[in-house]
């Protein structure tokens, strides 16, 4: 598994959901397996079966969050305010947080570090018009109003 990116808020998260499965939800999944056991006959008990997948699903969960949590690179959140330019109209402000890829969410206005607008705006500068070459061959202009680091 290549290195993680992640903020420290990430991290903070990241390390709250292996804490939930490995305390709350164990336990939970151990009490489900111990009653659909109850249930008699395991070849052809449904409960038990969706309790021991819930509990495969869960370890490799944890297994995933502890092997992010071993690679991880803590980078700082850069936090963007800017406006596209299309046909050389500014459209209204935005204000991006760019993050790690494992952080990235576009619904939240987080934008991943290794992203082609997230890269481009996690190195510009306030006052400065950045051009992003996109995956499909165009080229997005953005005006950068406010950086915080």
């Amino acid at each position: 598994m290549p290195e993680v990116q992640l903020t420290e808020s990430g991290r903070k998260e990241l390390e709250a959901r292996l804490d939930y499965l490995k305390s709350v939800r164990r336990a939970e999944i151990a009490e489900e397996i111990k009653t659909a056991r109850g249930f008699g006959d395991l070849s052809e008990n449904a409960e038990y079966d969706a309790a021991r997948k819930a509990q495969a699903e869960m370890e490799g969960e944890i297994a995933e969050i502890e092997a992010q949590l071993r690679l991880a690179k803590i980078i700082h959140e850069t936090t963007v305010t800017c406006a596209e330019i299309v046909d050389g109209v500014e459209q209204p402000q935005k204000t991006y947080t760019i993050v790690g890829t494992a952080e990235a969410d576009l619904k939240n206005f987080r934008l991943s570090d290794e992203s082609p607008v997230g890269s481009a705006l996690l190195h510009a500068q306030e006052g400065e018009t950045v051009q992003v070459l996109l995956p499909n061959g165009k080229v997005k202009h953005i005006k950068v109003y406010k950086v915080s680091r």
